[in-house]
């Protein structure tokens, strides 16, 4: 579950993020801040995991009031002014959403904070526990939790991309490179401009073919030198 705090002047952003956040799961909305200074209140006595920010704010902007925290939350800025990325980057924010923003743009924003806490969490865990990530994918109009590791691989189709998992294939309208941008270059292994495939999974590796499961992946020759660095 990640606990949400919503920090913007305007009544219809607040509206907006919550109505994204209703349709994905585990996404807790803790309070609604209409100014820095209501939030700074609330946090002094209560802990959140994620912050929406707006940056243009009456008495105490986004980022000065950002910089007042000493340790602050993920932090989503969402704002209508471009040119003040580069600061938030600076700053270590998780996404810098420009509005008005899409539903699927928020989504990459919100994979992005799920991902960061996998990783936070992985940093506190003992090499005997495992912790499963996940990732939210849009097929149509519902909006699918997939855990990373039942991935299997994934692979280019037209305007579309197959995410082929255990249990299940699942096809999105996301273009491959950016879909292969959000998974670990650590687990994931591009073998082919329209396939990458999960290296834990690798049953056989037989010529210029790779066997996960019952599928059978080809490899190009382009790709070729990164198995046989993956096999050394």
């Amino acid at each position: 579950m990640i606990r949400y705090l919503i920090i913007d002047d305007e009544q219809v952003a607040h509206r907006i993020i919550m109505e994204y956040c209703e349709m994905l799961p585990n996404m807790d909305l803790q309070k609604n801040c209409y100014s820095a200074l209501e939030a700074i209140q609330y946090l002094n006595e209560h802990e959140v995991d994620l912050i929406f920010l707006d940056l243009n704010m009456p008495k105490l902007k986004g980022f000065e009031f950002l910089k007042t925290l000493q340790t602050p939350p993920m932090t989503i800025v969402t704002t209508a002014y471009s040119e003040f990325a580069l600061e938030g980057f600076n700053l270590n924010v998780i996404d810098y959403l420009l509005k008005p923003f899409s539903f699927e743009r928020f989504l990459k924003a919100i994979n992005k904070a799920v991902n960061f806490t996998s990783r936070t969490q992985d940093s506190i865990l003992d090499e005997h526990n495992t912790i499963a990530k996940s990732i939210f994918l849009r097929s149509n109009k519902t909006h699918t939790q997939v855990f990373i590791d039942t991935i299997l691989y994934i692979e280019a189709s037209g305007n579309y991309t197959k995410v082929v998992t255990i249990n299940e294939t699942i096809t999105i309208r996301e273009k491959f490179s950016d879909l292969l941008s959000t998974l670990s270059n650590d687990n994931f292994l591009q073998v082919h401009k329209s396939y990458a495939i999960a290296k834990k999974h690798i049953k056989n590796i037989e010529g210029n073919k790779i066997f996960i499961h019952k599928h059978i992946v080809p490899i190009a020759k382009t790709y070729k030198a990164k198995i046989i660095q993956l096999l050394k």
